[in-house]
């Protein structure tokens, strides 16, 4: 009878684990690198070979710039099948979501993620985090889009 609860007990824990976020850079660091982080934004960076694939994981939301262009597929947490065509310099906004990626392509695909962990309320008014807060996420930032554009 003790094993039996003991299984089950095991089993809720693996199942609430699998359900809780996934951190792209610490279940998929092949694929991110956490470049920058503080209480306000998460900076990572998004490298996928050709063809490689990834498994769930999901980000804050936020903006990604493209450094190369790119035809990736995006998997939901609920098998809904997403195909994005990106340019080189482009930037998106993407809301919070759990995914998994393909890189379609034959070439290496390259980003930079600004993930928007929180905004801060001042009275009434929600403020971006980036208008309000630290500065050198504002240069990185900054420094990140400069690039992107060249």
């Amino acid at each position: 009878m003790l094993s039996k609860l003991l299984c089950a007990a095991a089993l809720m824990c693996f199942a609430t684990a699998c359900s809780l976020a996934q951190d792209p850079t610490k279940v998929e660091p092949k694929h991110y690198k956490l470049d920058f982080e503080n209480e306000h934004v998460q900076v990572v960076s998004v490298y996928y070979g050709p063809h490689e694939k990834s498994s769930m994981h999901d980000h804050p939301g936020g903006v990604v710039v493209c450094l190369t262009g790119a035809h990736l597929r995006f998997t939901d947490e609920h098998g809904k099948v997403r195909e994005v065509y990106a340019k080189a310099g482009e930037s998106r906004w993407y809301p919070p979501f759990k995914h998994k990626v393909e890189n379609l392509g034959d070439t290496p695909y390259e980003a930079v993620y600004i993930g928007i962990k929180q905004t801060e309320r001042v009275g009434n008014e929600t403020t971006n985090p980036t208008t309000a807060g630290d500065e050198e996420a504002k240069q990185i930032l900054a420094g990140y889009l400069l690039a992107a554009s060249k």
